[in-house]
This record gives structure tokens, sequence and C-alpha cells, in this order.
């Protein structure tokens, strides 16, 4: 057999090759100057603002990546969303059980919550989604949660889970994702419900969740908010498909000893009234009303989850865009773009 490559001789005179001085800080340079590159990248992409932004409760992400992954695929990839705002992850944080958890990160310490996370992963690791960032704001078990994915191309300024002023806890439940840019902040919410009964707490609950949202539109005037997801309220009447059904619905024939407690949770006089309030003192619009004056029977709702009206046709509208007042006098072109053909809600079944 012919041998096609020949041995090659050896010179005994020669030496191990020897970088100049010259050389090397030819190459440093070259290091410095890539640095640079990437340094001036990162700048880029901080000043580079989102102006598309997309919300949806998924009520399950897992449950919606095995059952509805590739319609939800195919509509981020026609409408090509600078933001996606996920409430309802229902996702558990990492964490083995009696230890601390790290609501950041997906469980996966049993075997259930790793094939569970990996099929989560796979799903984020394809087209169009592994062109985002992701970050978790987690449960300690599977309820609630939030994500926000922002494309790669772009980076916040910061990112924090929290509605206090110091955002150095996490909220409880993974119920806030806030980030912040150049120009805006962005805040993911899914609210509590404020539930039927008041002894079972969720009314002070709600109250106080209320409480702190006005307190943080109040302290971050400072510049424009966009505010999304789940606010688990209907402000209007035009805001509910039958507003005299959900005034009247009651849980097993009770009554809330408050009038402005009855009705149907998230329609209830006492939280549109507080939902009111925050609004007008914050200087917020709703986005979508600003743009839609009338009722859209078709449209118009987001949510068909009462024991009985889902089977009637009758439904809310619960998920919002709500944004500063000061961008429509400050920026046409943002407004247009937080609030016309851009917001899309991907309803929920």
């Amino acid at each position: 057999m012919k041998r096609f490559f020949q041995p090659v001789v050896k010179d005994a005179s020669s030496k191990k090759p020897t970088i100049s001085a010259s050389s090397s800080s030819v190459k440093e340079s070259e290091i410095t100057k890539e640095t640079a590159a990437v340094d001036e990248e990162k700048k880029e992409a901080t000043k580079k603002e989102p102006l598309k932004f997309l919300t949806w409760n998924a009520n399950s992400l897992l449950l919606r990546i095995k059952n509805n992954w590739p319609e939800f695929s195919k509509f981020i990839e026609n409408h090509d969303p600078d933001v996606i705002a996920i409430q309802e992850v229902r996702m558990p944080a990492a964490g083995s059980k009696g230890a601390p958890k790290n609501p950041r990160e997906l469980k996966d310490d049993t075997k259930s919550s790793r094939e569970e996370k990996q099929v989560i992963m796979r799903a984020l690791s394809t087209p169009p989604f592994k062109n985002y960032n992701v970050w978790w704001s987690l449960s300690d078990m599977k309820y609630a949660g939030t994500a926000l994915f922002i494309k790669k191309c772009i980076q916040p300024k910061k990112v924090s889970f929290s509605l206090d002023e110091t955002g150095t806890k996490h909220e409880p439940d993974g119920r806030v994702i806030l980030a912040e840019f150049e120009s805006f902040r962005l805040l993911n919410t899914y609210a509590p419900n404020n539930g039927w009964k008041e002894e079972e707490s969720s009314f002070q609950r709600r109250r106080k969740w209320d409480k702190r949202m006005l307190e943080f539109v109040l302290r971050t005037c400072d510049k424009p908010l966009v505010w999304c997801g789940d606010v688990n309220v209907s402000h209007q009447d035009i805001d509910v498909s039958h507003p005299e059904f959900f005034s009247a619905a009651n849980l097993n024939g009770y009554v809330p000893p408050n009038k402005e407690d009855c009705g149907q949770p998230g329609f209830t006089l006492s939280e549109r009234k507080r939902f009111g309030t925050i609004l007008k003192e914050g200087k917020l619009v709703d986005a979508y009303r600003y743009m839609h004056k009338d009722k859209d029977m078709q449209c118009g709702f987001s949510w068909s989850g009462n024991p009985i009206g889902k089977y009637r046709g009758k439904r809310m509208r619960i998920d919002y865009f709500i944004v500063s007042e000061k961008t429509q006098r400050q920026d046409t072109g943002m407004r247009n773009s937080w609030t016309r053909d851009r917001i899309r809600r991907f309803l929920r079944e």
C-alpha cells in the first residue's frame, strides 16, 4: 500500500517556537479590541429597547408545551414580539424538600422535576424561543409563577422580582418580574384572585396587593411604565360580557358582609374602585380600552372560567396592557407601539 503521508525529517537545529515581544503585543492588542467590541455590543444591547410586547396567562406552561406549542410557536413567529410576558407558569422553584428555594430556577432535584424541566428547556431551545433570554419568578410548588422572555439583542438595565422599594426580596408565589430599560420600566404581574369569602383571607390578601401596587406606581413615576399581565380584575361594565350576571354571582349562596365585596371575584365593586384609583393616581391608561371604545363580544375578553358562565358564553377581560399617560404626550411612536396593533394577547382556552 502506498503511503499518502511521508514522514517529516527532524531538523536537529530547530528550536521550539517563541513569541516575540512585538508578536505578543499584537495579540494583546487584538484581545483588547475583541473585548472592547463585546463591551460595545453589550452597551448597544442595553440602549436598544423593546417596542413589541405580548402577554399570556398560560395556565401551566408545561401543559401548553405538551398540548399547544406548535400553535403558540407559530403565533410568536408571525408576530415576532420583543418581549413575552407569561403568567401562571405553574412550575416549582429549585430546591429540595425542606431546603430554601431558588425562585429564579426550575426545580430539578427529583426524577419527575428533571423530566419536566427537560421538556421545558427543549421547547425553549428551538426557534423562535431560542432567540430569547428567560427570567423566572416561581412559587415553591406548582402554583402561580411568572416568566419574562426578552430578545437576546435587547438587554434590560436591571431585572428584579418584587414591588418593594429595595427589590431585594422575591415576591411570594412568583407574582412579579420588573425589567428596567433606559427610558421605561416593564412590569409583568400575576395578581392574586380576590376569592369569594372574606373569612378565607383572600379579600385581605387582594386589598394588600392593591395597596402595594398603588404605592409602587406612585414611587416609580420618574419613568414611564408598561404594566402587563393577568391583573385579575375587570375595571368597567364594558370589560365583561354580562355585567348583571357577574355582579350577582355567588358561591353556594354565600353573601359577603360588605356589599361592595359581592359578585364574581375580579368584578366586585371594591376591586374595581381600587383598580381605578391605581390608574388615576398613577396616571396610567388601559391601552386596549383606549384603542377600543366599544364592547367586542368576539375578541374583547380573555377569561371564561366562571363555573356556570363558561358554558353560557359569559366572559371577562382580566388580562391587560397598562401604560403611563406621559407616553401619549412625549412619544407618539412609542405610544403606538405599546397601544395599537402591536399589542397582542394570546387568549387562553
